[in-house]
């Protein structure tokens, strides 16, 4: 294997003098941690609702009050009193704010004879975040007026408990596994893919051709390079993210060696799945137009930004067989349970065995000739 091995060298001196081609291949991973997981991962606050009080009775009074108790306490909306329901409703359609609770006349009698009372809220959906955060928050309010001032000595409904098995994970840490893997993947592209069809078409490959090298040796020496490189990038982006998103302990050194497995073997199967694709490309424009596609095929379905279970079935098909979905699943389970090799053995399974076959196929297809 010196052969491959002399391969390996050619391309690692390349890449150590290309510190701009490292820069650029880590800093869009990051970039994207910090922007999606603080743009995603907060919680919805300031939102505006209208206030209209038809009915200036006590129990809307309440209604008003506990609405000004949550504006001061967990702001998750700013109160706006209106007199005129229409004009409340024409700064909802402008936008101007994001719902109305409208309070109808003769609520407060209603309250009083037990006579279904009831209060609207009419609310902007065009943006679902923001409108599923105002039902939730107004519903608890009203769930909250509606608890009896004095509950009974020993209660009679059924209540549940809920117990978190870990600490909260914030969004930026649940983005992280993907972070990771985009880091390898984008190493993966433009320091092995791109390169490998700039070469070729610049004429470097034919000196290779002329020596005894084998086919294998010459799809070995170029994985190998590649996994190289990408193993860098990833455990760069491991060690700068897990600072940035927070991750408890991120240097504890059984986590640092099963997390370094994970880099090993995900950077392996990705650079075998570019061979396997570049392997009969030769225009140099083709692996730039793919990138984004690749990009959005690979990274959206693995469920490193939203679980899979919200996933159309065409789309669950793609994350089986996607090699990110179990690299995302690996990195989850130890960034963020600290969990050990027994819960990612299928997913390094997998890899390893989409890395053989696609590595033996990119060997079969590869062309000795010129």
């Amino acid at each position: 294997m010196h052969r491959a091995l002399a391969i390996v060298e050619r391309e690692l001196r390349r890449f150590r003098r290309s510190p701009m081609l490292i820069a650029m291949s880590m800093l869009l991973p990051i970039v994207q941690l910090i922007i999606l997981g603080y743009a995603f991962g907060g919680n919805v606050k300031h939102l505006k609702i209208g206030i209209v009080d038809q009915d200036r009775g006590l129990p809307a009074i309440k209604i008003r009050e506990l609405s000004g108790a949550v504006a001061a306490g967990s702001r998750t909306f700013d109160t706006v009193e209106y007199a005129d329901q229409g004009q409340a409703l024409s700064d909802l359609r402008n936008g101007r704010i994001n719902g109305v609770l409208t309070i109808p006349p003769e609520f407060s009698r209603r309250v009083l004879e037990r006579n279904q009372p009831r209060v609207a809220l009419i609310e902007d959906n065009t943006d679902n975040f923001a409108s599923a955060t105002l039902v939730g928050s107004v519903g608890s309010l009203i769930a909250a007026l509606n608890q009896p001032s004095a509950g009974p000595r020993v209660a009679g409904q059924i209540a549940l408990d809920v117990v978190e098995v870990y600490p909260y994970v914030p969004y930026v840490q649940y983005l992280l596994p993907g972070s990771i893997v985009m880091s390898i993947f984008m190493m993966v592209m433009i320091g092995g893919g791109i390169i490998y069809i700039d070469d070729k078409a610049r004429g470097l490959h034919e000196g290779y051709l002329v020596t005894p090298i084998t086919k294998f040796e010459l799809i070995a020496g170029f994985n190998v390079s590649g996994t190289i490189k990408a193993v860098l990038a990833g455990t760069t982006i491991m060690v700068i993210g897990s600072l940035i998103a927070g991750v408890p302990n991120p240097f504890d050194p059984m986590r640092l060696l099963r997390l370094e497995v994970v880099i090993v073997v995900t950077a392996f199967a990705l650079i075998s799945l570019m061979f396997l694709i570049m392997v009969r490309v030769t225009d140099p424009l083709l692996p730039r137009a793919i990138f984004g596609v690749l990009n959005t095929v690979l990274y959206f379905p693995s469920g490193a930004v939203y679980p899979q279970q919200g996933f159309p079935p065409w789309m669950q098909a793609i994350a089986v067989v996607d090699p990110f979905t179990y690299a995302v699943h690996a990195f989850k389970n130890l960034l963020l349970k600290n969990t050990g090799f027994a819960a990612i053995g299928g997913d390094l399974l997998y890899l390893l065995a989409f890395s053989v076959i696609a590595m033996t196929a990119a060997t079969m297809l590869f062309k000795r000739t010129l």
